[in-house]
């Protein structure tokens, strides 16, 4: 499958966890966070410079953020960094912004973000956490990239990811890398579906 390089890459960047929770549970996600996966989170964080987030999640960063970045603290630069980012949000119903340099989704998602692609001078776009948005973009195709922080446990409970649906999503695992806590970093592009295969073609490997 290949896409049209002139256009954006829209990068989801999630933390799940083993059995595909990414509704993030302080519990099981800070214990995890050491400098490699902040580093990880810096580096997804420069592929792109436009947010794409949910309604939620900008209410859980416009109000975390800003105040992150007056208090000029060891984590001001990247709320600094996120400030002055283009922030688009996705919500059915109107907004006032307080955190500068966000603006509202206009229309329907996917036409929306297919022109956000197209736009002249965005080189990329990321969608961090904002599970219902990603789940649209993907059944959409217009996810490029998919950056997982897979921890190794087991929520038990929480949205997954990937909803319920009939067509499955194949991906190629273009970088992976193991951090000392067990949090596993993989990265994931779309990919054309392999041909059938059944036993009679595997059963030699057995």
């Amino acid at each position: 499958m290949r896409r049209d390089t002139t256009m954006a890459k829209v990068i989801s960047t999630q933390f799940t966890t083993a059995d595909g929770v990414a509704e993030i549970d302080p519990d099981w996600h800070f214990p995890y966070f050491d400098e490699n996966m902040g580093r990880a989170v810096t580096e997804d964080y420069a592929t792109s410079d436009v947010l794409l987030i949910g309604r939620e999640t900008y209410d859980s960063f416009a109000g975390a953020w800003p105040g992150r970045e007056e208090a000029g603290e060891e984590d001001a630069p990247l709320a600094k960094q996120l400030g002055d980012m283009r922030k688009v949000v996705v919500s059915r119903q109107p907004l006032e912004f307080s955190w500068r340099n966000s603006e509202l989704i206009a229309g329907d998602l996917v036409e929306s973000v297919a022109a956000l692609k197209a736009e002249a001078g965005i080189k990329g776009i990321l969608v961090p956490g904002s599970i219902s948005v990603v789940q649209q973009l993907l059944a959409a195709g217009l996810v490029d990239e998919l950056r997982l922080l897979v921890h190794p446990v087991a929520a038990r409970k929480g949205r997954r990811l990937f909803d319920d649906g009939d067509t499955p999503y194949h991906m190629a695992v273009t970088a992976t890398e193991t951090f000392p806590t067990g949090v596993i970093r993989v990265i994931y592009a779309p990919t054309e579906a392999p041909g059938k295969v059944g036993y009679d073609e595997v059963k030699g490997n057995v």
